[in-house]
């Protein structure tokens, strides 16, 4: 069965589509009540983001759109210290596309909001004339109660530390094997980070900041820290965490892991005195979480090779590798 331009329609197709397909999977009261607007309540202070996703191919390694759509969004929640609690979904669908994928879709978002315990509480679906978009695009946005305060990228001094909490790479890389057809068993990273995120507060971590590394990857996220907090940081090469698979392609196609986008891989600083703590709590989930580096006096990020030379991690630039995410 094909989606077709009447599931768009706001007619029987359209109540077809919500109650048996989206209904099925995101049951909750607040969904199910089928009103204009959620009405919801929490306590305390409040994270809140949005995010859309159009990555290609739907289906990868590891994961797909729709278990990737639920993992950004809550991320982003948890990187400021926030239990992701509600979320809203948006569907873009192109006519033609197949009911069976749709629904594989649909149910690894289920499958994912179930480990963190969210829900789904309102949505909206379009359906639009073959080649308007390419197969499915997926908006969702997320909120959830702060647990943990004042987490900023300006919070940052010289000697905190900075954590990487699993090896790098593995989702951009991942999407780049299945572009270039290259046969791989490696898997993207792409997961709910809620856990380990709540396992530092729960320790007590004197948390500055967390950043999920997606688009621009490692080197993005430790640059817009120099910036935002204006001191330098410095990483040492051999304690970033590589998977052999993640090196090798990236070898053959000319891509720097540290540029590749992450979906389950956050970097996390630390006061100093709490960083063997923050990282020991880490390899609870990951054995590659590692302490990389720490912030120094300046305005640069550097690479400290393991031969002392240094050289400077600028902000990626260009079309690194488009619709990752």
């Amino acid at each position: 069965m094909k989606i077709t331009l009447a599931y768009g329609g706001g007619g029987e197709e359209t109540n077809k589509l919500i109650n048996d397909l989206f209904y099925k999977n995101f049951k909750n009261d607040i969904l199910v009540s089928a009103e204009d607007a959620a009405v919801i309540s929490a306590d305390g202070k409040l994270a809140f983001t949005t995010d859309s996703f159009t990555v290609s191919p739907l289906f990868f390694n590891g994961g797909d759109i729709g278990k990737l759509s639920i993992a950004g969004t809550c991320n982003d929640v948890a990187m400021m210290g926030g239990k992701p609690e509600f979320l809203t979904c948006g569907f873009m669908i192109e006519e033609g596309l197949s009911f069976d994928e749709l629904e594989r879709i649909v149910k690894s978002m289920s499958e994912e909001l179930k480990k963190v315990g969210a829900k789904i509480v309102a949505g909206d679906t379009k359906v639009v004339p073959a080649g308007s978009v390419d197969k499915i695009f997926i908006n969702t946005s997320g909120i959830g109660r702060v647990l943990k305060d004042n987490i900023s990228a300006h919070n940052l001094k010289p000697g905190d530390k900075i954590i990487v909490s699993r090896d790098i790479g593995r989702h951009g890389t991942v999407i780049m094997a299945h572009r270039y057809g290259v046969d791989t068993d490696l898997k993207s990273d792409c997961k709910v980070l809620w856990d380990e995120v709540k396992a530092l507060i729960d320790e007590g971590i004197d948390i500055k900041v967390m950043r999920d590394a997606t688009r621009g990857g490692v080197s993005a996220v430790l640059n817009e820290w120099s910036k935002a907090s204006s001191v330098g940081i410095e990483i040492e090469e051999d304690k970033i965490p590589v998977s052999d698979e993640v090196m090798g392609l990236c070898e053959i196609f000319g891509f720097e892991p540290m540029d590749l986008a992450n979906e389950g891989t956050f970097l996390v600083a630390v006061s100093s005195e709490d960083a063997k703590k923050a990282e020991k709590v880490l390899k609870r989930f990951n054995d590659k979480a590692s302490i990389i580096g720490e912030v120094v006096e300046g305005e640069r990020v550097v690479l400290v090779s393991p031969w002392g030379t240094k050289r400077v991690i600028e902000l990626p630039k260009g079309e690194l590798l488009p619709r990752i995410c």
